[in-house]
């Protein structure tokens, strides 16, 4: 039986109010790593959108620029959980990085926060900005994954901006398949008990759904994504959307633009920002750099 949707809305504005970067670990919130930020509003068709831009310390004219997209289940608004990623990232891979802090369903349902992502990548690809707007990678955790994924497409079929990179961190990327039947033995149970309300909220309509915007990974995208921005996936073992993301890189590895995947068998959803050890969430935030680094002209820092 479909939830109504008035409850699901009800549920994601409730979602909103619980808390954010309280809960990361102190040994995964690279605190010690220096942080130079300014704020910023960035003009998309759906309102302005608040960002926080990390700036390396060279010149960060001569390298280009990193979009980070924040997780929550496309209804929560904690672009601040993505500070520690966010920072590591500005340090060790010398290159700016843009926080977006997009307009969450309700208030934007699909396919707004897509189209918010996507503008903020043509704003950080446009002249004066105080990095090199031709090279961009694009990435986000979860449903900023997902996002991240939506705007390499969009890029891929509208020729800009050019995307160098996606790096998509356990993203949802089959919409079609109801959160409770993603459920199996060893997986985590969570995301099924508030994937029903979540997804209603984001995308009311089942049939949208099947768009490739928010399903790359489902049965109905058959269109060729040959020349879509190479791509860095993580997935995790314990979390119920790993099937998708695994079908999804593999999806990209058939149009040649898959560079990596990297799976954690041991964690679940979330894992860098829900108390995973400093063992797992360094290395994977130190291959995020190198490759953001290689792909936009950084200088790595190991």
């Amino acid at each position: 039986m479909p939830i109504p949707q008035w409850c699901a809305d009800g549920v994601a504005k409730l979602a909103q109010r619980a808390p954010g970067s309280a809960r990361i670990a102190s040994d995964i919130a690279f605190a010690d790593i220096p942080a130079t930020t300014l704020d910023a509003r960035v003009p998309t068709r759906h309102g302005p959108v608040p960002v926080t831009v990390y700036l390396p310390e060279a010149e960060p004219s001569s390298a280009g620029v990193y979009i980070n997209l924040h997780g929550g289940g496309f209804v929560m608004r904690h672009p601040e959980q993505d500070d520690p990623l966010c920072r590591f990232i500005a340090a060790r891979a010398g290159v700016s990085v843009v926080n977006v802090d997009y307009i969450p369903a309700p208030q934007s349902r699909f396919p707004g926060p897509v189209e918010q992502a996507f503008d903020v990548a043509l704003w950080a690809a446009a002249p004066g900005r105080p990095w090199d707007g031709s090279r961009i990678a694009v990435g986000g955790q979860s449903a900023g994954g997902a996002l991240a994924a939506g705007t390499a497409r969009l890029a891929l079929e509208r020729g800009a901006p050019k995307i160098a990179l996606q790096v998509l961190l356990y993203p949802p990327l089959d919409l079609c398949v109801p959160a409770r039947s993603k459920m199996a033995k060893g997986k985590e149970s969570f995301l099924a008990r508030m994937g029903p309300a979540f997804d209603a909220a984001y995308c009311p309509d089942p049939q949208d759904r099947q768009d490739r915007l928010i399903s790359p990974a489902g049965k109905a995208d058959q269109a060729s994504i040959v020349g879509i921005a190479p791509a860095l996936v993580v997935t995790a073992g314990r979390d119920i959307l790993r099937d998708e993301a695994v079908r999804y890189a593999s999806r990209l590895g058939d149009a040649g633009a898959l560079i990596g995947h990297i799976d954690i068998p041991s964690v679940g959803h979330g894992f860098n920002i829900l108390g995973a050890p400093r063992e797992i969430v360094l290395p994977v935030y130190q291959r995020i750099a190198r490759e953001a680094s290689r792909a936009v002209g950084g200088v790595y820092l190991a």
